[in-house]
């Protein structure tokens, strides 16, 4: 269903880890309703053909989100060829699993970096350039996994729940700048990163059983309830962790440990 509800019109919107997946979802869906709009990804290519096809509201950056350098830079971009930055969606993340006993401490360095460092490095400088013109609105991407446990997933978990402490945390430091910080917390979607789960058919149907709804989310059925989140009919919410998962929250993770 396409949105032109124009919420978004005179806005400039950052999305971390928008070339594909979530990310991606939520810059369609700004731009549908008059954002304009810069992606972070490390995907140049992916970055090149997105400008390409989306024209002189879009523009993509290469972004390491774990170097505070490329966020800096990100920011002042943003800034400089938009004219400012009104909200912010923290997306970019990905997981290398392991069981504890086995999980290498550069995978370990890798997801929370990724995942969580990402995600703080983010908020603190779009915050920073938020302060400077009265405010603004930051959504981070946690997961069902904020509360739930993986097997094979300590660090992607641990960094998650790290993700939703932190919107409260920004949200309680954040609200004497007029700066609101939300979270949504995704189950199963049907995306690049979820693809060797989707597609193995015993993996599969071991979350079926679990998900309510019986089936994997669709990106764009995240992008919705970010932008919600994000526009003024949320006004007067901040610090919060909306689940988007089918109900999977009442029915417990699968036993994945058959899998590894």
């Amino acid at each position: 269903m396409t949105n032109t509800s124009n919420r978004f019109n005179n806005k400039v919107a950052i999305v971390t880890g928008g070339a594909s997946g979530i990310g991606l979802a939520i810059v369609s869906r700004l731009l549908e309703e008059g954002a304009k709009v810069v992606a972070a990804d490390l995907n140049q290519e992916r970055l090149d053909e997105m400008s390409k096809e989306l024209g002189d509201s879009f523009l993509g950056q290469k972004v390491n989100v774990t170097s505070e350098g490329d966020i800096e830079k990100l920011v002042s971009t943003t800034v400089d060829h938009f004219g400012g930055l009104h909200v912010a969606f923290n997306v970019a993340g990905a997981s290398k699993p392991g069981a504890i006993m086995d999980l290498a401490e550069e995978d370990w360095d890798f997801t929370v970096d990724l995942c969580l460092k990402g995600v703080f490095l983010s908020m603190k400088h779009e915050a920073r350039h938020m302060l400077k013109q009265g405010g603004g609105a930051i959504v981070n991407i946690a997961s069902l996994n904020s509360h739930v446990p993986m097997y094979a997933g300590s660090a992607y978990t641990s960094a998650k729940a790290g993700v939703e402490m932190l919107t409260r945390n920004g949200a309680l430091e954040m609200a004497r700048a007029n700066i609101r910080v939300n979270a949504i917390l995704p189950g199963l979607v049907e995306s690049p990163l979820t693809a060797s789960l989707v597609e193995n058919k015993e993996i599969n149907e071991a979350y079926m059983e679990r998900i309510p709804f019986r089936r994997a989310a669709q990106p764009e059925e995240m992008a919705g309830p970010a932008l919600f989140l994000a526009s003024e009919d949320a006004g007067y919410v901040s610090g919060a962790s909306l689940l988007v998962d089918g109900a999977w929250n009442t029915s417990g993770y699968p036993d994945m440990s058959r899998f590894f």
